[in-house]
């Protein structure tokens, strides 16, 4: 397949796509409610989910995936984001491991995937475990928190460090390790980021995938003939997992805005004229926005031109692409904090839509991968002519 036939099939599948998921978006929205009661995505949403085909948007086609490009995906996270951003936060990460695992070892995949392609993936990736190297494999304990969609889930990814070596990802089947329902929180509340307890279990070196292997490209699943999608360094994809659907949130926040602007002005937006303010901060919002989307769009089809050309991604771009997504959140939340701010007294009472995004983005910005402070410095540093310290871009 040609590389212009490859992008019209990833075109019209794309399409397809969004049609079914968009076509989900009112139930979703229904749903948001009893997404936060129960604390998880409701079941009827995640089948939904399934149907459409959203998991499958980044799973290789050998396991009857539709290996699209990384921003296509995000499109479609972003657009759940709009009706709910628990479930869109949720289900991204849930569906962005199918990526993950098409770098890992053949035999991992057909663990996961042989039997069933739809089955799901949690994870947690904080350093959190205790590794004890064995004879063919490891042995891992520890409690890792943030595990967010994982009662979904029959299989997680958790991270360690293994001693003498470094950081590497550890995935196991769902009678490896137990479900500790913690997750009550001020936001993204339906995210059902519950903690994952291991007690010294054996996870088989092939069933792992070292850090070093996602930022260099070695990656045990991958060769001469795989797609260009999956030579696409790992962390490039997952960090913007957590920090799109804020990009949806806050587009809808500000559809909900307009929205309650345009009541107090009784239909008649005349009314609003001399109110510099509020025209003010709808501009902001919306031109904060699109510098978001634009970015997030134009830096995924910058990689994957350079790899279906053959060229690798240079680390001062992937240095700079790394900060950009580490600024989505405290962006969104500068866009969220103005509507908010204005959006009238009805907007502190609860069940308030427009505070449910606020609290959700504020919220997001507690995950380590949406702090810039660390991305900022490397960053920095590299443009000074100092080496790359992180492995995670």
């Amino acid at each position: 397949m040609t590389a212009a036939q490859e992008l019209e099939r990833q075109d019209a599948l794309a399409r397809e796509l969004t049609e079914r998921v968009e076509a989900l978006l009112p139930n979703i929205r229904a749903r948001a409610d009893q997404a936060r009661a129960l604390r998880r995505v409701p079941d009827e949403t995640i089948a939904e989910l399934q149907q459409a085909g959203f998991f499958l948007a980044l799973q290789p086609e050998a396991y009857s995936g539709y290996q699209l490009d990384p921003q296509h995906f995000f499109k479609l996270q972003a657009a759940i984001a709009s009706a709910c951003m628990s479930t869109a936060w949720a289900s991204g990460i849930i569906a962005v491991h199918a990526f993950q695992l098409a770098l890992m070892d053949p035999r991992a995949q057909q663990e996961v995937w042989g039997d069933d392609i739809n089955t799901r993936v949690s994870s947690s990736y904080a350093p959190l475990g205790k590794v004890e190297v064995v004879e063919g494999g490891f042995l891992l304990s520890g409690r890792w928190g943030w595990s967010s969609g994982c009662d979904h889930c029959t299989w997680v990814l958790l991270g360690a460090i293994v001693p003498g070596e470094g950081y590497r990802t550890f995935l196991l089947p769902r009678s490896d390790y137990t479900i500790h329902d913690t997750w009550n929180s001020m936001g993204l509340q339906g995210t059902g980021s519950n903690d994952i307890e291991v007690d010294n279990v054996f996870v088989p070196e092939y069933r792992t995938h070292k850090q070093m292997d996602g930022f260099t490209g070695n990656n045990p699943g991958v060769d001469e003939g795989s797609p260009s999608l999956y030579r696409l360094p790992w962390a490039q994809t997952f960090i913007r997992v957590v920090s799109t659907p804020a990009i949806g949130a806050a587009r809808d926040a500000l559809r909900l805005y307009r929205e309650l602007v345009r009541s107090k002005a009784s239909g008649d937006v005349t009314k609003l004229a001399g109110d510099t303010s509020v025209a003010e901060r709808m501009a902001a919002a919306e031109n904060s926005l699109d510098e978001m989307e634009c970015v997030l769009y134009r830096n995924f089809d910058a990689m994957m031109a350079s790899l279906r050309a053959g060229d690798p991604i240079a680390i001062e771009d992937r240095a700079r692409y790394r900060y950009q997504a580490s600024l989505v959140i405290e962006k969104s939340m500068d866009v969220v904090d103005s509507l908010f701010s204005s959006a009238g007294g009805s907007s502190v009472f609860a069940g308030s839509e427009i505070q449910q995004r606020f609290l959700d983005i504020h919220t997001a910005r507690a995950h380590v991968a949406n702090n810039p402070t660390g991305f900022a410095r490397n960053l920095g540093g590299v443009l000074l002519g100092a080496d790359n310290q992180d492995l995670f871009i």
